[in-house]
């Protein structure tokens, strides 16, 4: 099993930035694809990002050229940085390894207009 905790979240005006982090209990040197999900009040979890052991990514079509995904397997460390926020990016981001299906508890980022 692993562990998983965000941080880094908070209340940005729009055009802000934040980078999230996610750090797991054991190396995920081994763990093929980390990624970050979402979820807005009343809307269905989303993914937003993910990122392969190999550092291929992909992003939603809503944060590409906006946010980046990236690792740090030396620190077991996802991080998600995020630019250029808008109100509707507004949600709790949760990250997630492929190879337990651990969540965190997730880290709440608002985005004011």
């Amino acid at each position: 099993q692993v562990q998983l905790v965000e941080s880094g979240g908070g209340l940005v005006q729009a055009g802000g930035s934040l980078r999230l982090s996610c750090v797991a209990s054991r190396s995920i040197f081994s763990i093929n694809n980390m990624s970050w999900y979402r979820q807005a009040p009343g809307k269905e979890r989303e993914l937003v990002a993910v990122i392969s052991s190999i550092g291929s990514t992909n992003y939603a079509d809503s944060v590409k050229g906006r946010f980046t995904i990236s690792r740090d397997n030396a620190k077991n460390t996802v991080y998600l940085q995020m630019n250029s926020l808008k109100p509707e990016d507004t949600a709790v981001y949760y990250c997630k390894d492929s190879l337990f299906g651990s969540w965190g508890q997730g880290t709440q980022v608002t985005v004011s207009s």
